[in-house]
C-alpha cells in the first residue's frame, strides 16, 4: 500500500504546484482518486497516512509557515556569504554551509507535509461523497 500512497502524494505534490484553491486542488486530486480506489482502499490509504503523519507544535509549524520558518536559515546563509567574501574569512563559509541544506530541508518537509494533508483532505472528501451520495450538488 506505501507504494500506492507515495504515487497519491506525488500526485497532490504535482497539484501544489499550480496556482489554485485548496478547494480547487482537492476537486482535481477528487477526480484522479475516485478512479482508481474503492472505499475500503480510501480507509486503508487514510489510515496509513493519519499514522505516518507527524504530530507536534513544529510539524504543524512547518506546514503551515514552511517558508517563514526556512527564511531565517536562508539569512544566515546570505550572511555568512556575505561576511566570507567581503571580509576574506574562510571561517565565515561554515555558515552557508550548514544554513542552506537546512533550509531546503525544511521547505522541503513542509512541501511534503502540506502534500500529504492536501491528500488526507481529498480522502475525506470522497469518503463524504461515497457515504453519502445524495448530497452530490
Amino acid at each position: 500500500m506505501t507504494t500506492k500512497l507515495d504515487n497519491l502524494i506525488r500526485m497532490a505534490e504535482d497539484e501544489l504546484t499550480e496556482y489554485s484553491s485548496d478547494a480547487r486542488k482537492i476537486e482535481k486530486l477528487r477526480r484522479k482518486f475516485a478512479l482508481g480506489l474503492n472505499l475500503r482502499q480510501i480507509e486503508a490509504l487514510k489510515a496509513e497516512l493519519v499514522e505516518q503523519m507527524p504530530k507536534g507544535f513544529f510539524a504543524n509549524l512547518i506546514e503551515d509557515n514552511r517558508q517563514s520558518v526556512a527564511l531565517p536559515f536562508w539569512g544566515i546563509a546570505g550572511l555568512g556569504l556575505l561576511f566570507g567574501i567581503s571580509l576574506r574569512q574562510p571561517l565565515d563559509f561554515i555558515a552557508p554551509a550548514l544554513a542552506i541544506p537546512a533550509a531546503i530541508q525544511v521547505q522541503r518537509w513542509g512541501w511534503q507535509l502540506e502534500a500529504k494533508r492536501l491528500v488526507l483532505k481529498t480522502f475525506e472528501e470522497l469518503e463524504e461523497r461515497i457515504k453519502n451520495p445524495e448530497k452530490i450538488k
